[in-house]
C-alpha cells in the first residue's frame, strides 16, 4: 500500500499514486524493514525538481520497477525540503562514494539506516539492474554490506579537524583572491556551467567592497549581477531567477524557481544598489520580490518554496516564446519586443526563445514602453498554461525573504516589502511554533511539523534582526533574541563551538555532524555566528559576545583552509573586523525622518537601538545598558559610540551625520 497519500508534502503526494508501495520516512518504515529482514530503497527529492520528474515517470510509474522494490526492499520517499537534516546525512554518503551528488537521491540502507549505496538519478534499466544485484548480495553477502555501512556511518560521523582562530582581514583578502582566480571574466560568475548564482558570495565582495574600496570585489560582484541579470536565468516577463544556469552566459537556466535564490539574489541587488545607484539594481531587486509577493505568497503571510521547472511535462515550456506567438499578443510593439528581448525565428532553446538582454546594447535602459510590454506578456503567459508550485511554507526561507525584504523596504522606501516581512513573522509565529515556542520547520494545508533544524533558528533570527534594524520594534529583537538563546541551549557545542544541524532532544540519525560550507543556500552556522555578533552589540550582554568569539573561532579555524567555501562566515566576520560602532537614539518618539537618514548616512554593520517612551522598559530589559540614556524632553539625542568609547550626544541628525563621517 503506498502510504505517501496521506502525507502533506506536495512532492510526497507527487508519488502517492505510484505503484511503488512508498511509506514516509520515520521508525515505522525501519522497523518493517528488521521485521521482513529486507533493505531500504531511499528517495530523496523536491516536487520542483526536472530530472525527479524524469525518474518518476520512467521508473516509479514502472510496473517492473515497482514489482522489484516492493519485493525486495521498503521502499522510503522523502521531501529534501522537509527533512534536509536527512538529506543532509545521505547526500554525504553520495558525495564520499561518488565525489558528486544531487537530486534525486537515491540511497540503499540497511534497516539500522546505514548507507551501502547511494547515487543520484539513474535511467530505469540501471535502477532495474542495481535492484537486482542489492538484493542477491544482501541475502548472499550480507557481511560485506554491513561492513560498508558501519564504515560509511563512522565518516560521516567524522568532523572537520581544525584549530581555532582569530578572524583576520588576511583571511577575507585570500577569500576574495579565490574568487578573482576562477572568475569568468566576460561572463561573471565563478568556475564553469552548470553556474549558479550563488548569492552569499556576492553578498560578500559586495560588503567587502564597500568597506575597503577593493575594485576587484567591486569588478567581481558587480559585473555577475549585471550578467545574471541580462540572461535568461532571470525572468524578465514576471521576475525572479531560476536556480542555475546551464551554460556560461547565463542565457539558459534550470528553469525551476527557489525561494532561497530569489530572497538571497534580491539581497544582493538591493546591497548593490546601496552601493551604486544603477536603476537596473533596483529593478532587478523589486521585480523580484513583486514576483514573490504575487506568486509565492500564502494570503496568510507565509511564503512558498518554489515552482516548477516543467510545464506539461517539458522544461522550460512554460517561460519560451516564438516571434509569431507574441506577434499575436503584441501586434505591431512585437518587432521591438523581440529585438530587445533576444527572441528569434530559430530561437536559443529547442526553437523557441527564452528572453534575454545579452546582445542588447541598451540593457541598463529600462524604457516605460517595454513594462507595459512585459505585463501583457505577463498576462498571456500566465493564461497560456499552468505552472506548479510547491506551497509548502518553511521556516528558514521564509527568514531569508524576511531579511530581504525588511532591507529592500528601508532602501528603497517601500512600506509593502516592510508589511509583507511582518505578516510572514506573524505567520511563523501564529503556524510554525509549537506550544512551547519552539520553531516547527514545515507548514502546509493548515498542518505544521517537524521540529526547527538550525537553519530555521539562525534564518528566521537574522530576518528578525534585519526587521528590528528598519522599525525599531523591540518585540523583533526579542524574538531574534529568544530564539538565539535556544540555539545555544538546544545546538551548541559549547567547548569547541559550532552548532549541530538538529536540536540534542530532536529525532537523532546515524550522524549529527556540524555542517559549516557554503552550499545553495549560506550556512546555518556562519548565519548563527552573524545573529550572535549582532546581538552582542545590540544588548551589550558578555553571553553573547562570549559565543560569538568561540562560534567565530571555530569557523575562522575551518575557513582558512578553503575560504571560498565559507562566504558567508567571511561575510559575518566583516561585521567584526571592521565594527561601525553602535548609535542609541533616545526620543519621546522615533524621530522623524531618521530611517532615511540611516538608509544614506551609516555603514553595514552600525548597532542602531532607538529609545522611546513607548519602548523604554521593553528595550532595557533586551539591552539593560539603554536604561542609563535619558529621553529629552523634547527632540532627540544621538549616542555614538566605537570601539568602548563614545562621543558626545548629538543634538540633531546634521550634527549626527558628522560624527558618522568621522568613524
Amino acid at each position: 500500500m503506498n502510504r505517501l497519500q496521506y502525507e502533506k508534502s506536495p512532492y510526497l503526494l507527487q508519488h502517492a499514486k505510484n505503484p511503488v508501495d512508498w511509506r514516509p520516512w520515520g521508525p515505522e518504515a525501519f522497523e518493517a524493514a528488521r521485521q521482513e529482514d529486507k533493505p531500504v530503497f531511499l528517495s530523496i527529492g523536491y516536487s520542483t525538481c526536472h530530472w525527479c520528474h524524469v525518474m518518476a515517470h520512467e521508473s516509479f510509474e514502472s510496473d517492473a520497477v515497482a514489482e522489484a522494490l516492493n519485493r525486495d526492499y521498503i521502499p522510503i520517499k522523502v521531501d529534501r525540503e522537509e527533512r534536509p537534516d536527512v538529506d543532509a546525512v545521505y547526500m554525504e554518503a553520495c558525495l564520499a562514494m561518488n565525489g558528486s551528488g544531487g537530486w534525486p537521491l537515491t540511497a540503499l540502507l540497511t534497516p539500522e539506516q546505514l548507507p551501502f549505496w547511494a547515487g543520484t538519478y539513474l535511467p530505469k534499466t540501471q535502477l532495474l539492474s542495481l535492484l537486482g544485484q542489492a538484493s542477491k548480495l544482501w541475502r548472499e553477502g550480507r557481511d560485506e554490506i554491513l561492513s560498508l555501512g558501519e564504515k560509511l556511518a563512522a565518516h560521516l560521523r567524522t568532523e572537520t579537524e581544525s584549530q581555532p582562530a582569530l578572524p583576520s582581514r588576511a583571511l577575507l583578502e585570500t577569500g576574495v583572491h579565490g574568487f578573482s582566480e576562477v572568475f569568468d571574466a566576460q561572463w561573471g560568475g565563478f568556475g564553469r556551467p552548470p553556474k549558479f548564482p550563488a548569492a552569499h558570495n556576492l553578498l560578500f565582495l559586495l560588503r567587502y567592497a564597500g568597506i575597503t574600496n577593493d575594485p576587484r570585489a567591486k569588478e567581481l560582484a558587480g559585473q555577475t549581477l549585471a550578467c545574471i541579470y541580462r540572461g535568461g536565468i532571470f525572468d524578465h516577463v514576471g521576475g525572479g531567477f531560476s536556480r542555475y544556469s546551464t551554460d556560461r552566459q547565463w542565457l539558459v537556466p534550470h528553469f525551476e524557481k527557489m525561494l532561497y535564490d530569489n530572497a538571497l539574489l534580491s539581497l544582493a541587488y538591493t546591497e548593490a544598489w546601496q552601493q551604486s545607484r544603477r536603476p537596473w539594481q533596483r529593478f532587478a531587486a523589486q521585480k523580484t520580490l513583486d514576483y514573490v509577493l504575487r506568486e509565492l505568497t500564502d494570503p496568510s503571510g507565509g511564503f512558498y518554496c518554489g515552482q516548477d521547472a516543467d510545464s506539461e511535462g517539458v522544461e522550460g515550456r512554460y517561460y519560451v516564446f516564438t516571434p509569431d506567438e507574441l506577434q499575436s499578443v503584441l501586434g505591431k510593439d512585437s518587432k521591438a519586443f523581440c529585438e530587445r528581448f533576444g527572441v528569434t525565428e530559430n530561437g536559443n532553446f529547442h526553437g523557441r526563445s527564452i528572453l534575454n538582454l545579452i546582445d542588447t546594447p541598451e540593457w541598463e535602459d529600462l524604457p516605460p514602453e517595454f513594462s507595459k510590454l512585459c505585463l501583457k506578456v505577463y498576462d498571456y503567459r500566465k493564461h497560456r498554461m499552468t505552472l506548479h508550485t510547491d506551497d509548502k511554507v518553511l521556516t528558514a526561507w521564509n527568514g531569508l525573504m524576511i531579511a530581504a525584504l525588511a532591507r529592500a523596504g528601508f532602501a528603497f522606501g517601500e512600506p509593502r516589502y516592510l508589511q509583507a516581512a511582518e505578516k510572514a513573522v506573524a505567520f511563523v509565529q501564529d503556524n510554525l511554533t509549537d506550544p512551547h515556542r519552539r520553531l516547527l520547520s514545515r507548514w502546509r494545508d493548515g498542518e505544521a511539523a517537524y521540529p526547527g533544524k538550525l537553519d530555521d533558528y539562525a534564518f528566521l533570527s537574522w530576518g528578525l534582526l534585519e526587521l528590528y534594524g528598519v522599525t525599531f520594534d523591540p518585540a523583533y529583537l526579542g524574538e531574534a533574541r529568544r530564539l538565539a538563546a535556544l540555539l545555544l541551549e538546544e545546538f551548541f557545542d559549547t567547548e569547541h563551538g559550532g552548532f549541530y544541524p538538529y536540536a540534542s532532544n530532536d529525532e537523532q540519525l546515524i550522524a549529527r555532524k556540524k555542517a559549516v560550507y557554503d552550499h545553495a543556500m549560506p550556512s546555518g552556522n556562519a548565519a548563527a555566528a552573524l545573529v550572535l555578533s549582532r546581538l552582542g552589540r545590540l544588548t551589550g550582554e558578555q553571553k553573547w559576545r562570549d559565543a560569538a568569539a568561540l562560534q567565530e573561532g571555530w569557523l575562522a579555524g575551518i575557513a582558512r583552509a578553503y575560504p571560498m567555501g565559507h562566504a558567508f562566515a567571511l561575510l559575518a566576520f566583516t561585521e567584526e573586523l571592521w565594527p561601525a560602532g553602535e548609535l542609541v537614539c533616545a526620543s519621546r518618539e522615533i524621530p522623524h525622518g531618521l530611517q532615511e537618514f540611516l538608509c544614506e548616512n551609516t555603514q553595514h554593520g552600525i548597532a542602531v537601538l532607538v529609545k522611546t517612551v513607548a519602548n523604554a522598559d521593553r528595550l532595557a530589559a533586551l539591552a539593560p545598558f539603554t536604561a542609563d540614556y535619558p529621553i529629552p524632553p523634547s527632540g532627540a539625542r544621538y549616542y555614538l559610540c566605537q570601539n568602548g568609547s563614545c562621543r558626545r550626544p548629538a543634538g540633531s541628525l546634521e550634527e549626527l551625520k558628522r560624527q558618522i563621517r568621522e568613524i
